[in-house]
């Protein structure tokens, strides 16, 4: 902790036009902030009686909805989106408290969510599940090293199978999801899979890692054994996570979480009236919020007190409701923006339903938040526009230095994308100024395939720059940028597993030369940073331009006592040249073919 900050209050619900600010404690997700004294929203309006309009491409049943309505609405959606990687169609299908006997596959898009103020309160009984694609370049012929973008949350699954299949990659997280069975993360046949994601979820029974190259579980709990690893799987405050074994078995287990607070949901109350509950900070965590009989701490919103976007409203008027205190609900699809979204008031929630894209056309950012306590900001994909922006989301300023410890910004499920749909420039995808920042699960990715791809097409310099001090980020994913992948310039940060792997494309050595040597680490500490700390961390490399391109190290610190590093790989995965060192100059090298190099603490002992 950095002590020559200023000192800020305690976390806060929302503040309310005319009505002193203080301190409260609502631990239970029905308790609204009107039964706790508060007055409604400046400019706000009362919650629904009924639903709100979430557009077309939301889906909402209940127990009475026929299940063959259900099942066709699903085989629609998955025949429409197996394979629709870049396209722009995005959906959310939710279920209110209920049990549903559905078999629902998700393909690119799709969101599946329950509506209960527990994940026990929707029982799907059969699956909701991923599963592999054809891979015909593969030995395996069925991969899921594509499986991007959708998710699962807040439901419960009773298999009617043999398992449940969750064969993802990145920017696919499961949260709040009770298994009432066996959990399949591979997507058979010993095809390749590149994931992934689980938090705040419970397994009851054996969960089948397979051919998972790399996976983050936290604050779970998981029940009979977790078999198999590749490289990199990292436990983060997991009840019944396996031994620490790294490098072999590839086991990182922690067993707290040094804090933590879980992603806003959506959910509907007794009167079946919309909210979102906003989970609270925690600290020094393990295992789930919600089981055995807990009760999850937060606060919860009336839904009036959202501005429910459509992709058809302009920036200018979603940012005249967040000016007027509103918090923001992103409906499925597409906002195309000419300016960046402006998040000025403390406390504000942004929530996306259905993995909504943000676009700036202009060379404007998504996203600018300013420095101020307990902005949330949740699922959502922001997708670079063709002329270049400096950055797309943005967290404070660079004079940001206020002491956000006890009601921190955060980041959840948010998701950059450089190239893919379409042509996208920027310099830099993530900027964090502000201290304490929590960042969990982010993929930053320059794209390697799709639309507008090519070393001087879709260009972008890093994917994720923190500038702010004690931000702790867990599941930080972040790929094919042109120069460093992350930058730490902040004191005291945390990173709690990181998956990266280095550009493809570099077309020549000259083109790809760091000030410090031959090609960019992928993961960078400023060299004036004295405290640092990371646990789990993979950088690959598969230069793919048929010519010999060196990258000296994966990670690249500075050399003093309190910069700690446990439990790094670095990998060959194909092509030509590789990495010299794991980091700074310690491990061997992966150059010219298959191999790994592995060091469990730097600095030794």
């Amino acid at each position: 902790m950095n002590p020559n900050r200023e000192s800020r209050p305690r976390e806060l619900p929302p503040r309310r036009t005319g009505t002193p600010r203080r301190l409260l404690t609502v631990a239970v997700a029905a308790v609204s902030l009107s039964a706790a004294g508060l007055v409604p929203l400046a400019g706000g309006a009362a919650a629904h009686s009924g639903r709100p309009d979430f557009g077309p491409n939301v889906f909402v049943y209940d127990p009475s909805t026929p299940v063959a309505q259900i099942q066709a609405r699903f085989d629609e959606l998955f025949a429409q989106q197996e394979e629709n990687e870049m396209g722009t169609n995005r959906y959310a299908i939710l279920f209110k408290p209920g049990r549903y006997d559905v078999n629902g596959k998700l393909g690119y898009y799709t969101s599946v969510a329950g509506l209960g103020q527990s994940p026990d309160d929707v029982d799907i009984n059969g699956a909701i599940r991923v599963i592999g694609q054809a891979d015909p370049g593969s030995v395996a012929g069925i991969s899921a090293l594509t499986n991007f973008w959708r998710s699962a949350e807040n439901l419960s699954v009773t298999p009617t199978d043999w398992s449940n299949q969750w064969a993802v990659s990145q920017a696919s997280p499961m949260r709040r999801v009770h298994i009432r069975g066996t959990l399949w993360l591979e997507p058979g046949n010993a095809g390749f899979s590149s994931g992934g994601y689980i938090a705040d979820s419970k397994v009851d029974g054996i969960t089948i890692n397979g051919s998972q190259q790399q996976w983050l579980t936290r604050d779970s709990e998981l029940g009979d054994v977790w078999t198999n690893g590749v490289w990199n799987q990292v436990f983060s405050g997991v009840v019944g996570a396996p031994e620490q074994g790294f490098p072999n078995p590839p086991y990182t287990t922690l067993p707290t979480s040094p804090v933590t607070r879980e992603k806003p949901y959506l959910y509907v109350d007794g009167r079946g009236d919309y909210r979102v509950f906003v989970p609270t900070l925690r600290h020094n965590t393990s295992g789930t919020t919600w089981g055995e009989g807990k009760r999850q701490q937060g606060y919860s919103l009336p839904i009036g007190d959202f501005f429910v976007a459509k992709p058809s409203d302009s920036e200018h008027k979603i940012n005249q409701a967040l000016a007027r205190g509103k918090h923001l609900l992103l409906t499925p699809g597409v906002y195309h923006l000419d300016r960046a979204l402006r998040v000025k008031r403390p406390n504000t929630v942004v929530l996306g339903l259905g993995m909504p894209s943000l676009a700036p056309d202009r060379g404007d950012a998504a996203l600018r938040i300013d420095d101020v306590d307990g902005v949330r900001i949740a699922g959502v994909l922001v997708d670079a526009g063709p002329r270049e922006s400096d950055v797309l989301v943005e967290v404070g300023d660079r004079h940001s230095r206020r002491n956000h410890s006890a009601n921190p910004i955060s980041l959840q499920d948010v998701f950059f994308r450089i190239g893919g749909p379409w042509v996208g420039r920027a310099k830099t995808s993530l900027v964090v100024n502000s201290d304490d920042t929590i960042i969990d699960n982010i993929w930053a990715w320059r794209g390697d395939h799709g639309n507008g791809i090519g070393w001087s097409q879709n260009t972008a310099d890093t994917g994720v720059v923190v500038n702010g001090d004690d931000v702790t980020a867990y599941g930080l994913f972040v790929e094919h940028y042109q120069k460093y992948q992350t930058v730490w310039n902040g004191e005291d940060g945390r990173t709690i597993f990181y998956q990266s792997e280095l550009p493809y494309d570099p077309p020549s050595q000259a083109a790809w030369t760091s000030p410090t040597g031959k090609g960019y680490a992928s993961y960078q500490v400023a060299r004036h940073v004295r405290e640092h700390e990371a646990w789990g961390l993979g950088v690959y490399s598969y230069f793919n331009q048929e010519v010999d391109i060196r990258a000296d190290r994966g990670i690249e610190v500075p050399r003093t006592p309190k910069v700690k590093f446990h439990n790094m790989i670095t990998v060959f995965l194909d092509g030509s040249g590789g990495i010299e060192r794991t980091i700074n100059d310690a491990g061997t090298p992966v150059v010219g073919s298959y191999g790994t190099s592995t060091i469990v603490d730097y600095p030794g002992a």
